[in-house]
């Protein structure tokens, strides 16, 4: 795995864990915590994988 992969997927990770906590602090279900830390884990990678990668959606 490199080092951006690494990167990549720790980024996600966080943001999914601060989105499942969050939701728990909300009040929701432990079920919608996980699925809300899924979703946003899911949503993260391809955006952190582009803002890392530093292209836009028409470069090649």
């Amino acid at each position: 795995m490199s080092i951006r992969a690494a990167l990549v997927f720790t980024l996600a990770l966080l943001t999914g864990i601060g989105a499942g906590v969050l939701s728990a602090v909300g009040g929701s279900p432990p079920t919608q915590c996980v699925l809300c830390g899924a979703a946003a884990f899911g949503l993260a990678v391809p955006f952190f994988d582009r803002l890392i990668a530093g292209t836009g959606p028409g470069d090649p």
